[in-house]
């Protein structure tokens, strides 16, 4: 995620630097992700990701994310309402997933943590018109509310994690 966090630890109340994906924040999650063979599975059976959040600036994560995702054979369906009806690398850009024609494997949430509960609902509500199966919150985007609603409804969820590291780190 790029950021570091200033924690007090240990007797004497050192101060450290750790960043934020470090083991002591992934411990702090109720959410368990799948497992690196259950994500590699996964990865190998989708085809179509809905990047909501998407950008077309190439300095956005989101931008790179899906660029490497086109560039790896994926179908990258992007999802801005300020950006309806452009294009991002090719693609046609809708402006919520009510709006996509489909099909939809893997809704992958580009948004501050306080928005992916809502982008969930929606990617509930689409589930059967679109065929999603996964909801992928990006590296900091971590909603336990979100990934429980979407467990709850019998979608895989991968939360804090970013395809664009998994892809070449597993397959």
């Amino acid at each position: 995620c790029g950021k570091s966090l200033t924690i007090r630890s240990g007797r004497w109340g050192r101060t450290g630097l750790f960043d934020c994906r470090r083991r002591w924040l992934e411990e702090a999650l109720i959410h368990n992700n799948p497992s690196d063979a259950e994500i590699a599975a996964l990865l190998r059976r989708v085809k179509t990701f809905a990047v909501v959040g998407a950008s077309p600036k190439p300095d956005r994560p989101s931008y790179g994310v899906m660029r490497f995702l086109q560039n790896h054979g994926y179908t990258v369906i992007p999802v801005n309402p300020g950006l309806a009806g452009k294009d991002i690398l090719g693609a046609r850009v809708y402006g919520s997933l009510e709006d996509v024609p489909g099909p939809v494997d893997v809704v992958d949430i580009f948004r501050q943590p306080e928005a992916a509960y809502d982008a969930v609902q929606v990617a509930l509500a689409e589930r059967e018109r679109l065929g999603i199966s996964v909801v992928w919150m990006q590296l900091g985007v971590i909603n336990e509310e979100a990934a429980a609603a979407a467990q709850a409804a019998g979608l895989t969820v991968v939360m804090d994690r970013c395809p664009a590291i998994e892809i070449p780190r597993l397959l």
